[in-house]
């Protein structure tokens, strides 16, 4: 088998140790073109997932942790979680197996400087897979935060980052009552070092690795081979289904797979005559336009995909043509946002360049896209929300290279077929920006996936 038979980020699967014999996830190329309901990839055991996810932090650690250290010119970030209580941060940095934090469990990185490696420490009374280098005895120091002040003043950092902020939760950990009972125990030369680590954490988070890239268009395609079953006769025989028996189909095929929804998907029905988005129990009919929202977290990693679908009539081969267009127009609206992006400039200017250039062809369109990773609504900007088409504190964070985006968004578009009827074109698909280009993960939705009605 020759390793150039296989897109490039496989190689980093094989580097960090993975065997031929050993299961590993479906590793497919990046796509600008979505197959029409695909089949569904294999799905790992649950011990080949805890060894892929264990393989992928362990990487994400060596290199992303000295990269955004040095990056932001931190010296020292501590973190601290509490059972039942993680911050984001911490519940991503803890391995496949260790579910929780146990009791009070406190993560500190060092960077020592002159290019040395980046110290990784737990000062917990349990280890981390080998993650982190235990750094606390209890029989020996019983205080636990007086061990964190040791382990500080034995470094003597210049800015310690702890997580506090006004803005994004995924920056905002520390507690009232945690950074007391820490602050009592530093002294006060250290207490004057203390800065915000909310950039580090949403650096962390937002940034993605190649062998995260590797295996994130095989994720995406899960969930678009659950979208296309969904959005078929396996699924959906009109004049009988509504729109919460799709719901709940997906929620029962997820639990017979084994795989994790981050959300309850989300089916509508927009049909000629009626207004706005039909759902719950609407039974499904000949002539709708269907649509979905759905997102799974898989080995750690989320998806966030919207598409549609039209319920052929009787004798119908293909649906309106004023429906085809209208998605051709959200089509175009993706293609002027992917166009608007540029490292280092903000969501809102994103945002902004990109309404400016749909509104001077004509179109109608709702920006509300978003970065994607280890969340589905991720670490990183905003670029628009779907009630607010304007500048947002949430917009102000640039958006950078090594990035995954859901890409989410609408245009309406008066279809003549149903009476000149306002109709909403929503898509949401997933993609990956390295800094000069856009790409989606597997594809996107070009076409109304069509559903026979009998």
């Amino acid at each position: 088998m020759k390793l150039r038979a296989f897109p490039a980020g496989f190689a980093a699967l094989l580097a960090s140790g993975v065997t031929a014999q050993e299961p590993v996830p479906p590793v497919l190329p990046m796509s600008d073109t979505e197959i029409s309901a695909p089949a569904m990839p294999p799905i790992l055991p649950m011990r080949a997932r805890a060894e892929t996810i264990d393989r992928i932090l362990a990487e994400r650690l060596e290199t992303v942790i000295p990269a955004i250290m040095r990056e932001q010119g931190i010296d020292l970030w501590l973190l601290m979680a509490r059972e039942y209580f993680e911050e984001p941060v911490v519940a991503s940095m803890l391995d496949a197996n260790s579910m929780s934090a146990r009791r009070r469990t406190i993560l500190i990185f060092h960077d020592p400087g002159e290019g040395r490696p980046v110290e990784r420490l737990t000062v917990s009374r349990y280890g981390l897979a080998g993650l982190f280098e235990p750094a606390w005895q209890p029989e020996v120091q019983p205080d636990q935060w007086q061990a964190v002040a040791d382990i500080v003043a034995a470094r003597d950092p210049r800015r310690i980052a702890i997580n506090f902020s006004d803005i994004t939760a995924f920056g905002d950990g520390m507690t009232l009552s945690q950074y007391r009972a820490m602050s009592a125990k530093l002294p006060a030369r250290y207490r004057d070092r203390i800065v915000s680590g909310e950039t580090l954490a949403v650096r962390w988070l937002e940034s993605r690795t190649p062998g995260e890239l590797a295996i994130y268009p095989g994720i995406v395609r899960l969930a678009h081979a659950l979208i296309g079953r969904a959005f078929s006769r396996e699924v959906v025989t009109p004049g009988k289904t509504t729109a919460a028996d799709v719901q709940w189909w997906y929620r029962e095929e997820l639990a017979r797979l084994g795989l994790t929804p981050w959300f309850h998907p989300s089916v509508g029905i927009q049909r000629q005559g009626a207004t706005g988005m039909l759902a719950g129990d609407t039974v499904i009919e000949p002539g709708d336009l269907l649509w979905t929202d759905f997102g799974i977290t898989y080995l750690r990693l989320a998806t966030d995909t919207q598409h549609l679908a039209y319920v052929l009539k009787p004798g119908e081969v293909a649906a309106p043509t004023g429906l085809r267009a209208g998605l051709a127009a959200t089509n175009r609206v993706q293609d002027l946002l992917l166009e608007s992006f540029e490292p280092g400039v903000s969501g809102n200017a994103i945002l902004a360049e990109a309404r400016r250039k749909a509104l001077a062809e004509g179109l109608d369109p709702s920006i509300y896209s978003h970065p994607i990773g280890l969340h589905g609504h991720g670490a990183g900007t905003a670029i628009g929300f779907w009630d607010n088409q304007r500048d947002d504190p949430r917009g102000e964070y640039p958006v950078l290279a090594g990035t995954a985006w859901s890409i989410e968004l609408t245009s309406y578009s008066a279809v003549p077929e149903w009476g000149g009827q306002r109709v909403d074109f929503r898509s949401e698909e997933n993609a990956w920006f390295d800094g000069e280009t856009v790409r989606f993960l597997d594809g996107r939705q070009t076409e109304l996936t069509l559903i026979p009605s009998g």
